[in-house]
């Protein structure tokens, strides 16, 4: 089964890509420049000539604050990028995994949000994702939309890489404390969306690391696991202004993968100490 990577210099992609090495998988392997998903005519043709089973759409424009100001590369990464995907997908008869995120949601709900609860972006990232996932939908019946949240991975960049900078700096950390998720790590994210990928249980999942945390106490543990002692301050959200609004509760329940018997995922402490096992020497 040939399975197509878009993306695949990302922090997703590039462990998707060595998950299917170490299975000896037949994996094309793609991102920019070779793969433009907001080109129609460049997916149609490159899927065409590799004809994949399988394409899994890593690819995402994700500098969340800096797509405030520029929303039409939000959409055209975001939205019509899948839209493309899924039209080959469909002609083709191939399979196609989107993955999504918690910034579909507006963040007001009290406990964790399950795949049927009520959808509304309060940023342009948010939107454009919520729109790609619409086009998926739409466009291609065979397709799995795979909702995380607080991803982390090499090469970066991410919160980890931004906590570790600041500390070895010697800079004092203000870290956002009433904002809820789930760290989720791209080695426990890449085999649960391979192992979904192998069925025809088709639809939404949401698929992120047990548990739940705040920044400030996800921070705690990166500094404690590299043995930093820089002061850790937590701050509220307010303190911390960002153009782009965050949800406040990101906290997914994988409701669905449990429900189909499919639920992979390890706890995010445990998550987080494997990476750190594995690359704590490189961040």
């Amino acid at each position: 089964m040939k399975i197509l990577i878009t993306g695949a210099a990302g922090q997703l992609g590039r462990a998707l890509v060595e998950e299917l090495g170490r299975r000896d998988q037949e994996v094309v392997a793609t991102d920019l420049p070779e793969l433009d998903i907001s080109d129609r005519e460049e997916v149609a043709r490159l899927l065409s000539a590799e004809r994949p089973a399988v394409v899994i759409n890593a690819a995402a424009a994700t500098r969340v604050d800096d797509l405030e100001a520029d929303p039409d590369l939000a959409l055209k990464v975001n939205a019509l990028g899948p839209r493309n995907l899924a039209v080959a997908c469909r002609r083709l008869g191939a399979k196609l995994v989107q993955v999504s995120t918690d910034y579909v949601f507006d963040g007001t709900k009290a406990g964790p949000y399950v795949e049927w609860d009520e959808t509304g972006p309060r940023s342009v990232y948010g939107l454009s994702k919520l729109l790609g996932e619409a086009f998926v939908r739409e466009q291609c019946p065979d397709h799995f939309i795979v909702r995380t949240a607080w991803l982390y991975g090499l090469p970066g960049p991410n919160f980890i890489n931004a906590i570790l900078a600041r500390a070895k700096a010697g800079k004092e950390l203000l870290v956002v404390d009433d904002q809820r998720g789930t760290p989720t790590s791209t080695l426990a994210l890449a085999p649960q969306i391979l192992a979904l990928a192998e069925t025809q249980a088709f639809g939404t999942y949401h698929a992120t690391c047990q548990g739940e945390a705040t920044w400030y106490e996800f921070a705690l543990l990166i500094m404690a696991r590299a043995g930093l002692d820089a002061k850790v301050r937590p701050c509220t959200t307010q303190e911390f202004p960002r153009p782009a609004p965050r949800p406040a509760n990101s906290v997914l329940e994988n409701r669905l993968l449990q429900l189909e018997g499919l639920d992979l995922m390890p706890s995010w402490q445990e998550a987080y100490n494997r990476f750190w096992d594995l690359y704590g020497e490189q961040l």
